[in-house]
């Protein structure tokens, strides 16, 4: 994903707090500063994100690592983040993007990284080669060689081999984590996390279309939380949701919480999935997601997936695996035949 436009234009996609949300503070383990003004000049992460070109998980692995960005909080507890960081983060980018490693350009002085990026043309780039004694696997290679023939043909053949739930868990999410961390510690670049996102996620729609063609089952509602820019995990929901008879409606991320319950009201959903990364789990995301399950009719499930979905909890059920997910949507399409 390339730079959604500059500061002013991502400062106008700034996520507010939601209409449903019952107010009150997220947890203040990050250390996120309280501000008593409200967040004009702010951005919350997904509007950093956009503004920056590099992903939420990345910008919270930073913070956690090297305390940087700082974030600092709303009255209402929203964690925002000032629009004067925005340039300073896309010079940590373009360092990167130099051969840098980002634990030594995400704590440089601004004097240090104007510096670097100076000499910048005269670096060449460091060679991208495996850690010592592994063997780099075809999805690894394709994907460093951004050879999306190479890695599409991979990912079918895998498919045709493994089977859907297969396919996802030994396939599909192995090669995201592999190369997210590769992006986060410096081997590869955000490009190759946004190559291999963007072809993952045209696969997973191509082999979903002709099971959900055939889909007779109940009505499955799949979305994000306001905030939550990434779309991947909904892809791999629908595929399983689908090959298990169930009928889908993928409504893409960040999608008003106010705006889901009224759909799942009109189109008498038998579920609504959330999918929660890492990056935006924690009290905030706890908070709207009771807020949204009290909006919902009471015949709708609220399901919640993703390596930050929190733990069950009265009328919230976490799908912490797609096996757990797998075996909900065959049980529910088996119920209703």
């Amino acid at each position: 994903m390339d730079v959604r436009g500059a500061a002013r234009h991502a400062a106008g996609a700034t996520t507010a707090v939601e209409i449903m949300e019952t107010g009150g503070r997220a947890d203040d383990a990050t250390g996120a500063r309280p501000v008593a003004r409200a967040s004009g000049g702010m951005l919350g992460i997904g509007a950093l994100s956009r503004a920056t070109a590099i992903p939420v998980e990345t910008l919270r692995t930073w913070e956690r690592r090297y305390g940087y960005p700082v974030p600092e909080r709303t009255p209402s507890g929203q964690r925002v983040y000032p629009v004067a960081s925005v340039p300073r983060l896309r010079r940590i980018a373009e360092a990167l993007a130099s051969g840098h490693r980002a634990r030594e350009v995400v704590t440089a002085s601004d004097d240090e990284l104007r510096a670097l990026l100076a000499a910048a043309p005269a670096m060449r780039p460091r060679p991208r080669v495996p850690a010592a004694g592994a063997v780099e696997s075809d999805l690894f290679a394709a994907v460093r060689a951004f050879d999306a023939g190479a890695l599409t043909r991979r990912l079918q053949a895998e498919w045709a081999r493994l089977g859907p739930l297969e396919f996802l868990e030994r396939c599909v999410a192995p090669i995201v984590r592999e190369v997210g961390t590769a992006w986060s510690e410096g081997p590869l670049e955000v490009r190759h996390e946004h190559f291999l996102s963007e072809r993952v996620s045209d696969v997973l729609r191509t082999l979903r279309l002709p099971y959900e063609e055939r889909a007779a089952g109940p009505l499955v509602i799949l979305t994000s939380l306001p905030g939550e820019t990434h779309s991947l995990g909904l892809h791999m929901a629908a595929l399983i949701v689908t090959t298990c008879g169930c009928r889908v409606l993928q409504l893409g991320p960040e999608t008003p919480l106010p705006e889901v319950a009224a759909l799942a009201q009109e189109l008498r959903a038998r579920a609504v999935g959330i999918s929660v990364s890492v990056a935006t789990s924690g009290a905030g995301t706890t908070r709207r997601l009771r807020a949204l399950r009290a909006h919902l009719p009471r015949r709708t499930a609220l399901l919640v997936g993703g390596e930050g979905a929190p733990p069950d909890e009265a009328g919230i059920t976490s799908m912490h695996d797609l096996a757990k997910l797998d075996a909900w949507a065959r049980q529910v399409a088996s119920s209703a035949s």
